[in-house]
């Protein structure tokens, strides 16, 4: 009984242990910059071709920079939408960030709404959780 008792206290643990780290993916801090990773955060917000995943690097509660990530875009069209976008946030407060209104690349609205839906992500994601 005992054996039993000290297995199952074991197992409890490795589960809290193992789930404690289960975001690990979404933030992590390097230098003092957050950097916040929408792959699996923003895994239902859809391009045109599908999921539109970015890093969004805050330091000081500002953003410094959007990094695009890989994407199956029509490369044509997203080459448009990082031109237009990649620096639309750079320097922008966190809170201003949530609320910001950013105009989308014409003939490119899918794209485009999915990167301002992933940088609102990542800055709510990261107000919740630093």
């Amino acid at each position: 009984m005992k054996k039993v008792m000290i297995s199952a206290v074991c197992l409890l643990a490795a589960l809290v242990l193992t789930s404690a780290g289960k975001n690990d993916d979404v933030m992590k801090k390097e230098s003092g910059v957050y950097v916040v990773n929408t792959t699996t955060l923003g895994k239902s917000v859809m391009g045109y071709e599908g999921p539109t995943p970015l890093k969004v690097y805050i330091k000081s509660n500002k953003i410094q920079k959007i990094e695009f990530l890989e994407n199956q875009e029509t490369p044509k069209y997203w080459k448009r939408v990082v031109s237009a976008l990649q620096n639309k946030w750079d320097g922008m407060k966190v809170q201003d960030a949530k609320a910001a209104e950013v105009d989308g690349v014409t003939g490119a609205t899918f794209s485009s709404d999915a990167v301002k839906s992933n940088v609102k992500l990542a800055v709510e994601y990261y107000l919740k959780n630093k």
